[in-house]
């Protein structure tokens, strides 16, 4: 693989929705002709769009695939689908003053939805009839839905783009009317073929369809897979990811926008903890695909364009021990699962994960001893209430038990060196903080602490301020010393 000297660039749903501000900051600002090249930015569809189209992503209010999957739902997810195509056209409306450009807008996001309407028409009546079984084709609407999004996305940020005067091509990888599906990877090769980096700025759609299958790995977090495989394919110098904030120390509005620092540089190592907290700094697929190929990742502002924002490399290592980020999840579930007769006894591991694997279930640590093995859980109740069925009919003589409790952690690449275990449990005492539990892995890249929910936000805010401002404080008073 050849390294160019492109950039490929992700841009996130909710940053995507405000289409203007980006030409002023990310996609042209103030670059002059020669530096407008030599990006590829990754789009993602609008905020709420992929809500729409499958479901409400927190609430899990069914869209237009819900009420299609559905069977009680009859021909509603036809009303969710027009109601949809409306929103898409007033989202044209608000971006295309011109009306020319919305008029193309909204012919080409028209002719998707109607294609789509009318490939679901024709399944449903193929699956009235018992040979065929309409779960069979689930994953294909699903992911055929969700290409909607970012088909239109991307379609009119090239638009808008050559409105301004700059040479913009869609790459749509969405396979729409293909033959047949190709690896991820030769999909990419063969959709850049013939795209002039050094003269074409290209809009990549962040659905791809492939033979792989996306969503059925990553469901919709596909776009910052789709992101690594694109900078990997093509030879990138640097992968972005713009958000609409910096990665910081911890979340300003917990423990106040004066005391986070944007965090300058951190290892892969620290993006999976992210990652396994719920706060991604990139999928860990994605990194994975990254790290392997030696391309380091960039994580900026997407509304503060000359801040550098935060490199993560593997290659990186601390330079001092210490804690980098604190963050957390307030809605966990620990479920324990205590068997007197467990003791020298194999094989309850096993059978505890396949439960959670079949429903499921986020698992984001564990610890176990003798007689008890106790997960900490992200998801349902209800979904979390069929694992506990499932364990109490396996295994009869078990108390299998839930409760909903928080977790805080301390990330660094090197916490090893720096007391952090003592300095916590010395901060929390002082805030009156009672932990249930403390896990303080061996490689020392994560200290998780278990509180009462009502402990959250000042466990984070007290760990923030003992491991994080105070080591701040004392280092910079040294230097001016």
């Amino acid at each position: 693989m050849t390294t160019n000297t492109h950039t490929v660039e992700k841009i996130g749903g909710t940053s995507m929705s405000r289409s203007h501000e980006l030409l002023e900051t990310v996609l042209i600002g103030d670059r002059d002709a020669d530096n407008l090249y030599d990006r590829v930015f990754v789009v993602s569809a609008y905020g709420g769009m992929t809500d729409a189209l499958l479901e409400h992503k927190k609430s899990g209010e069914p869209g237009v695939y819900g009420l299609f999957s559905s069977a009680e739902s009859g021909w509603s997810w036809g009303d969710a689908l027009s109601n949809v195509l409306r929103q898409m056209q007033d989202k044209n409306a608000e971006i295309f003053t011109d009306p020319s450009a919305r008029e193309m807008a909204d012919r080409f996001i028209a002719e998707r939805v109607e294609g789509v309407r009318s490939c679901l028409i024709d399944l449903s009546r193929l699956c009235s009839f018992g040979h065929f079984q309409l779960e069979a084709h689930l994953l294909t609407v699903r992911e055929m839905l969700s290409s909607l999004g970012e088909a239109q996305s991307a379609y009119n940020t090239a638009l808008l783009l050559r409105q301004n005067g700059v040479n913009a091509r869609m790459v749509d990888l969405t396979g729409w009317r293909q033959d047949g599906e190709l690896p991820l990877d030769t999909h990419i090769a063969n959709a850049f073929d013939g795209v002039d980096l050094s003269r074409e700025l290209a809009i990549v759609t962040g659905y791809a369809q492939c033979a792989e299958q996306l969503m059925k790995t990553y469901d919709r977090g596909y776009s910052e897979v789709t992101l690594s495989r694109v900078a990997v394919v093509t030879g990138a110098s640097e992968a972005i990811i713009h958000k609409e904030f910096h990665l910081s120390s911890a979340d300003p509005k917990v423990v106040g926008a004066d005391k986070v620092r944007v965090i300058g540089e951190t290892n892969y190592d620290v993006a999976d903890q992210l990652s396994n907290m719920g706060m991604e700094a990139i999928h860990p697929r994605a990194a994975k695909s990254l790290r392997q190929a030696g391309i380091p990742l960039r994580v900026k502002n997407a509304f503060e364009p000359d801040h550098p924002g935060t490199v993560i490399r593997s290659d990186l290592p601390a330079k001092t021990p210490g804690a980098e980020i604190v963050t957390g999840l307030s809605d966990v579930y620990a479920l324990e699962f205590y068997d007197q007769d467990m003791v020298g006894v194999k094989g309850y591991d096993a059978k505890i994960l396949d439960a959670l694997t079949r429903h499921k279930v986020w698992i984001i640590s564990k610890t176990s001893n003798a007689n008890t093995i106790t997960h900490f859980l992200k998801g349902s109740m209800k979904a979390i209430k069929r694992v506990e069925n499932d364990l109490a009919e396996a295994f009869p003589s078990a108390s299998i038990a839930t409760r909903k409790l928080a977790m805080v952690s301390a990330i660094g690449r090197n916490l090893g060196g720096a007391s952090t275990l003592a300095k916590a449990m010395v901060v929390l005492a002082d805030a009156g903080i009672e932990p249930l539990g403390i896990t303080d892995m061996i490689r020392k890249v994560d200290l998780q602490v278990i509180v009462n929910e009502d402990d959250f936000e000042e466990t984070i805010a007290a760990l923030h301020r003992g491991l994080i401002e105070y080591v701040a404080t004392k280092t910079n008073l040294k230097a001016a010393a």
